[in-house]
């Protein structure tokens, strides 16, 4: 799963990432990430529910169904998310078409720069670019369904 209050000093200082970890089992934690990095098996998570107390884990990657890299934590829960390509300009989108369902029926579209079907996961950029979420790490292990170019718009 996690383990809580690891001793963080020895890290490098990075400008830290605003995430939300969703774990296969439904449950999610926000925070921020300093040394996310996709070929490893594990990174720090600094707690935002959590505040006024220094509560750094340790997650496991093989634990998660995706990381989500947000512009806020808040949200917005008045907006309405464009879900489809063709609900939005896709003259300034860049990389290849993809569509992921998860194992839990999700679906995200989006474009990507490294997507293989050899790698244990792989970054999406979500088709709305004026949603929440910049980015999306998502666990390979995890889908049910992958949609690359054309067949990603359906």
């Amino acid at each position: 799963m996690f383990k809580k209050n690891i001793d963080m000093r020895h890290k490098k200082k990075n400008k830290p990432h605003r995430i939300v970890v969703h774990f296969k089992d439904g449950r999610l934690v926000k925070g921020y990430t300093t040394d996310f990095i996709p070929a490893r098996d594990t990174f720090h998570l600094k707690s935002a529910q959590e505040e006024g107390r220094e509560s750094v884990y340790e997650i496991n990657c093989t634990d998660l169904k995706a990381i989500f890299f947000v512009r806020t934590l808040e949200g917005n829960r008045t907006y309405v998310e464009k879900k489809k390509f063709d609900e939005v300009d896709i003259s300034n989108l860049r990389g290849l078409k993809i569509k992921v369902e998860f194992s839990d029926g999700e679906v995200i579209r989006g474009m990507s720069f490294d997507y293989s079907k050899d790698f244990n996961g792989f970054f999406i950029k979500p088709v709305d670019p004026e949603a929440n979420n910049g980015k999306v790490y998502v666990i390979a292990d995890n889908l049910h369904d992958i949609q690359i170019g054309s067949k990603a718009e359906n």
